[in-house]
């Protein structure tokens, strides 16, 4: 361990050390002058030899080291070298809490990949969805010193990972330990729900749409009305109305709906528009792209079986419900076993460990010791 000075100017402040010191050779303890009878044959004017005499040698002392203190403060005093290179383990979420520990040993640092790294046993396994393992695993060889070993228990599958093969700054044991249980099948999508608002006298295109909704199955829901009203957020916005789009509707999107609209209606698409369905021939049939926080969709036709054959067809429910679904988030979940860090990242500089807070502490304690002693009745005694 290397004791180090962050701020060495700071030891400019011992200078102070001059403030006590001259305190203390001013103002000695006070002496009582009583006078007596004898005092009439004394020289009125003598001349003792002089010398420099110093009182209360330890108030003296506490004095001096607080100002010593301070200064050291000011410079910021710190180590390096204090951590500890004892091994440690980590678990994945999914781990079985029992064959973790077995794995690891009764007495070793084995703590959850999860924000702040807890100790196993503080809880159970955490959500593997809202942790960011790579990146967690990143962190935490990062932070460890270069000579310390490091354990990584993890289950067959591994979940919330990122694109990015892990690659380490040290040599990783990375051990598969069997989850607890088999993992669930992830949930099937939710059927969407469509709210379409059309102008009076044209709802020939609503059957296309009551159709694709029937196939999905489920619970969707269906709400078809000539008002101009918005739906609720997670609804799909089918407008089939002609002629400008309401600024309304734009807004809506831009707060995060998904919009899908007529070729007549007019509106100004995202810079970001491009073709998300075409027929057999390559044909673009429908165009779109994000709008703030939401998605805005166009047919480029009209919705007419003339125009557009694919309305009619038996693979249009399945083409809606995967234009107007949410992008699918990137992949998560690799297989552990080919999912091992390789080491050959450079080391990342451990920061020193500032002990400010201890001197402060010591501050503290040598002030109320000088107080408890400047302010003792002894001191004032005659």
């Amino acid at each position: 361990m290397t004791p180090l000075l962050l701020a060495p100017l700071g030891l400019l402040a011992l200078a102070a050390l001059a403030v006590p010191l001259a305190i203390h050779i001013h103002r000695r303890t006070e002496e009582i002058p009583l006078d007596f009878a004898a005092l009439r044959w004394l020289d009125p004017r003598p001349r003792p030899r002089s010398r420099l005499r110093l009182d209360e040698w330890l108030l003296l002392a506490l004095r001096l080291l607080i100002v010593a203190a301070l200064a050291l403060l000011l410079a910021r005093p710190a180590v390096l070298g204090w951590e500890d290179d004892g091994p440690r383990v980590l678990a994945a979420p999914g781990v079985d809490v029992a064959a973790a520990r077995a794995a690891a040993g009764e007495e070793a640092d084995l703590r959850w990949i999860a924000p702040g790294f807890p100790l196993v046993g503080e809880r159970t396994s955490p959500a593997s969805a809202l942790i960011p393992v790579s990146s967690l695993i990143r962190q935490y060889d990062a932070e460890l010193p270069e000579g310390a070993a490091l354990t990584i228990l993890v289950p067959p599958v591994l979940g919330s990972v990122d694109a990015e093969k892990l690659r380490l700054t040290r040599n990783v044991d990375w051990r598969i330990i069997a989850a607890p249980a088999a993992a669930a099948a992830p949930a099937a999508p939710p059927v969407p729900a469509l709210a379409l608002r059309y102008a009076e006298g044209k709802s020939g295109a609503l059957r296309f749409f009551r159709a694709a909704s029937s196939a999905w199955g489920g619970k969707a829901g269906f709400d078809a009305s000539t008002a101009s009203d918005l739906p609720e957020r997670g609804t799909v916005l089918v407008w089939l109305k002609p002629g400008r789009v309401p600024a309304a509707v734009s807004d809506w999107v831009s707060a995060g709906g998904t919009a899908l609209l007529a070729a007549e209606a007019e509106i100004a698409m995202p810079a970001t528009t491009a073709p998300l369905w075409r027929d057999e021939g390559g044909a673009v049939l429908a165009e779109g792209g994000a709008l703030g926080e939401g998605r805005l969709i166009r047919f480029t036709r009209p919705l007419a079986p003339a125009a557009m054959p694919d309305l009619v067809a038996g693979s249009f429910p399945a083409a809606l419900r995967d234009m107007i679904a949410a992008p699918a988030p990137a992949p998560a979940r690799v297989d552990a076993a080919g999912f091992a860090p390789m080491a050959g990242a450079a080391p990342f500089p451990l920061l020193p460990r500032e002990l400010g807070e201890w001197f402060a502490l010591l501050i503290a304690a040598l002030f109320l010791a000088e107080r408890w002693i400047a302010s003792r009745a002894a001191r004032f005694a005659p």
